[in-house]
């Protein structure tokens, strides 16, 4: 008998055309593939997938039948099941998230850039006063901060920032094909604060967006490569509730994007907060926190009242696997601040101090600012270099 024409290298060659598509990379380099050898004119496969009931089960086992099939002295492809282990399914999100942020399309937005999604898993938890009052906090510190409205339909960022000029356009530069929208400024201390929203666009905040799906994805995919956000060292984007459309498209468009999540001490919200911290991680973004919002209400007596339930906002950090960033006291300063354009954050209380001790916290610990100072690129510019003649 001959010996076999096909050898594990060559089934494993051809298996790298196999792509997992919410991974976006091949099985392979993925370390998906427990083994591979031909017998008899039998492949057999053994592919580990990210969990038993992988929806994509059926997709990548049709475009390895469909590969091997096609080398020589094979007649079956035989293929078998089995599970990543927890450290497996961490290395292979990790390179996941590596090549997203690799290939990704280029924005606007500058590398240095710290990305910050502010999410909720439902709407009514306050998240939009987070962004606002956290953009606030970290520009009085003399950061600049970007606030991207990506909340299509309920925007409410200007109002909350009383910003309401219509945002404006320069023209082409050098190089560019088009012109770009300039972001709406507002000055916080020794800080500024870029703001872009669809609030922005429409004629009056009472306006109904009647926009579906795909055109909400391609909004959001023009605030980041058509506006001209200059030099920021935060973007918070304070994203629509749930887990939909514009979700994926920030995953996608923003692999260095990590998130927030929101939520009010009560148990509902709690448990529906739990999907978006679950959407995240199947988006390889991390999850750097969770902020509990409209905590107990103190009375001017001293005495504490938990309107809304308790523990809500520990519970969540507890489940998910992250810390617990503060907890923001329900406050009748936190509503009238965004109902004036005068965040809480720029004025005193109890909510005040927690949103400046999260801003804190984020630059000291969580997410510090990139310093270009002393990297090799910046230093290039003014340290004189001698090149050896050829």
């Amino acid at each position: 008998m001959s010996e076999p024409s096909v050898d594990e290298s060559e089934v494993l060659a051809i298996l790298r055309g196999v792509m997992d598509p919410e991974l976006g990379d091949n099985i392979v380099d993925l370390g998906m593939v427990r083994s591979a050898y031909v017998e008899q004119g039998t492949a057999h496969i053994t592919i580990a997938l990210t969990t038993a009931g992988c929806p994509l089960r059926a997709t990548i086992k049709r475009d390895c039948e469909s590969r091997v099939s096609s080398l020589p002295d094979v007649s079956n492809v035989q293929l078998h099941w089995d599970e990543l282990t927890a450290d497996e399914r961490t290395r292979v999100m990790q390179r996941a998230r590596a090549n997203a942020r690799d290939t990704a399309a280029p924005t606007q937005i500058p590398p240095r850039a710290r990305v910050i999604s502010i999410a909720s898993g439902k709407g009514g938890v306050g998240k939009s006063s987070v962004t606002v009052n956290l953009a606030t906090a970290l520009a009085s510190k003399g950061f600049t901060v970007g606030v991207l409205d990506a909340d299509i339909w309920g925007f409410s960022v200007p109002r909350m920032l009383g910003v309401d000029s219509r945002l404006s356009a320069r023209p082409a530069s050098a190089g560019e094909e088009r012109g770009k929208i300039v972001p709406e400024e507002r000055r916080e201390g020794p800080g500024v604060i870029k703001v872009v929203s669809t609030g922005l666009m429409v004629e009056t905040e009472e306006t109904a967006l009647m926009w579906r799906g795909l055109m909400l994805a391609k909004a959001v995919e023009q605030f980041l490569h058509d506006v001209d956000w200059g030099e920021v060292d935060y973007l918070l984007i304070d994203m629509p509730p749930g887990t939909g459309d514009v979700q994926m498209a920030l995953a996608r468009l923003l692999p260095q994007a990590e998130m927030m999540v929101v939520t009010t001490p009560a148990l509902s919200a709690q448990k529906v907060a739990v999907r978006v911290a679950d959407m995240a991680r199947r988006s390889h973004m991390p999850v750097l926190g969770v902020i509990e919002n409209m905590s107990a209400f103190t009375a001017p007596d001293g005495s504490s009242w938990p309107l809304f339930g308790e523990g809500g906002g520990e519970r969540l950090a507890a489940e998910i696997g992250a810390p617990l960033l503060g907890s923001v006291p329900l406050e009748a300063a936190v509503s009238t601040g965004g109902d004036t354009g005068q965040p809480v954050a720029s004025a005193g209380g109890r909510a005040s101090e927690v949103f400046h001790t999260i801003a804190t916290r984020i630059v000291e610990e969580i997410l510090p600012p990139v310093n270009m100072d002393d990297c090799t690129a910046s230093s290039l510019t003014e340290v004189p270099v001698a090149l050896p003649n050829e």
